[in-house]
């Protein structure tokens, strides 16, 4: 069975969701700004990892390497 892998602006924002959490709470509590949340969950391609993490802690949650599928990768070259 495949697992789903959801993209990470996604997960952001449903787990804020799930908490209660406007975005400005959620960067006040973790320790990042506003801007950065704002282009986490939209979906920026280039972010700190850093503070990607911090974000992510506040989750219970880390960066960590995903396995892909190098069809898909293929694929989307093309």
């Amino acid at each position: 069975m495949k697992k789903t892998i959801y993209p990470l602006q996604t997960f952001v924002k449903e787990r804020r969701g799930k908490l209660k959490l406007t975005q400005e709470q959620l960067a006040a509590k973790s320790g990042v700004g506003l801007r950065f949340i704002r282009d986490l969950e939209q979906g920026k391609t280039t972010l700190r990892m850093d503070k990607v993490n911090q974000v992510l802690n506040m989750f219970g949650h880390e960066l960590g390497p995903v396995p892909m599928d190098r069809n898909t990768l293929m694929d989307e070259k093309s």
